[in-house]
């Protein structure tokens, strides 16, 4: 399953690494693709529902869409 979201509040190689161990923590099998500029996360997770990864993504302290 492919998910995108929209991710505010992403400024710097620390963000990215922040959000992708997030995910990374709910879904270790999941492949994360952070596109800083954009803003955008691409998540590709074989176990783990949609709403799980924005949540995920709340906890590391981002607004996810």
């Amino acid at each position: 399953m492919q998910e995108q979201f929209k991710v505010e509040g992403m400024s710097c190689q620390h963000c990215v690494r922040a959000v992708t161990q997030a995910i990374e923590d709910l879904d270790p099998s999941a492949e994360v693709t952070v596109d800083l500029a954009d803003g955008r996360v691409d998540v590709t997770a074989a176990s783990q529902p949609r709403e799980a990864i924005r949540q995920a993504i709340q906890e590391a302290g981002y607004q996810a869409a």
